[in-house]
């Protein structure tokens, strides 16, 4: 069976590590590397937990190092959601085997080289790796086959700010040089995707330790943290988990119930610095044209706004059952 390519980009702290886990387990998806970028953790703690993860999946996938603060804003980590380990304050063993020395640049440059147009780049933190990749090679990076990014808020209330996603609010430079990269493929998960009947619930939490499997317990476990801020401090009723849904995204085209392409724009500056503006009415393609901002503009992104939520629950559990 000929499988699909993927190369992910993560911050790793507990649901980043789950979405890391969904992938190396998925039948027909080969993890062609791993890069760590400065958000929920240092890049430190984010290669631990990454190594670590691959580990727990017995598999032998490289992990590379990038980014260790954002192009321009201050660097900011989440230890206040995820714990201090970002795993929930679970104290995981440290991992046999060490990050890889390579560039991660280079590397991915290399593998586009040689699977062109076949290579989906899934991002679960802040853009910083990616910006600074499109930098260097722009033109390589319209050969990746298409980016499912976990990032933003479509016309929707921030988690972070009222006005912005964590994601994209620890980088709002590196995010608009990958929203204005002119790729034609890139699609935008939302955090608010995960939230209210997308929120793994007590009950759902518990037929995941039914599992008796080892992955099971540790989807829930290193996100204890996660569940106390998202229903303490978010008000959701039970575990949002924004990567693992952009993974189900990305790995199952039909978790997604309605897709379509628009103008997003990243705020770069003032109280809603990081927000995504999605212009959902499509008003800057038409008349009058009267905004400098909003006028002759194209769809660049495409938004997910909906997703079926038993599906991307399947998802999951198909993952965590072995």
């Amino acid at each position: 069976m000929s499988k699909r390519k993927f190369f992910i980009d993560t911050d790793t702290a507990s649901d980043d590590a789950v979405a890391i886990l969904m992938a190396l387990e998925w039948d027909d998806v080969e993890v062609l590397g791993i890069s760590i970028v400065s958000g929920n953790m240092p890049i430190e703690q984010g290669s631990i937990n990454a190594r670590y993860t691959v580990e727990l999946c017995k598999k032998n996938i490289p992990v590379y190092v990038g980014a260790e603060k954002p192009l321009v804003k201050k660097t900011e980590h989440a230890d206040w959601f995820h714990g201090p380990d970002g795993m929930g304050g679970m104290n995981y063993p440290d991992p046999k085997h060490t990050e890889s020395s390579d560039d991660f640049i280079e590397v991915l440059k290399n593998l586009i080289d040689e699977n062109p147009n076949e290579i989906t780049l899934v991002t679960l933190g802040p853009l910083t790796n990616i910006a600074n990749f499109i930098s260097k090679y722009p033109d390589a990076f319209l050969m990746l086959k298409n980016i499912v990014i976990m990032g933003g808020a479509s016309n929707t209330v921030g988690n972070v700010t009222p006005a912005a996603e964590y994601n994209i609010w620890c980088d709002p430079e590196a995010a608009d040089v990958v929203f204005q990269s002119q790729h034609p493929d890139i699609t935008m998960v939302g955090w608010e995707l995960c939230r209210g009947e997308a929120n793994l619930t007590e009950e759902e939490m518990e037929h995941v330790y039914n599992f008796k499997t080892e992955k099971g317990d540790f989807a829930i476990d290193c996100n204890k943290h996660a569940l106390d801020s998202s229903q303490n401090w978010l008000g959701d009723p039970g575990l949002g988990l924004p990567d693992p849904v952009a993974m189900a995204v990305a790995l199952d085209e039909d978790v997604a119930k309605r897709v379509s392409k628009h103008n997003v724009k990243i705020v770069l500056d003032g109280p809603s610095r990081g927000m995504t503006i999605v212009d959902q009415l499509h008003v800057g393609e038409n008349e009058p044209n009267i905004d400098e901002w909003w006028s002759s503009t194209e769809r660049n992104i495409n938004v997910c706004w909906e997703i079926d939520n038993k599906k991307w629950k399947e998802t999951l559990y198909k993952t965590l059952r072995s």
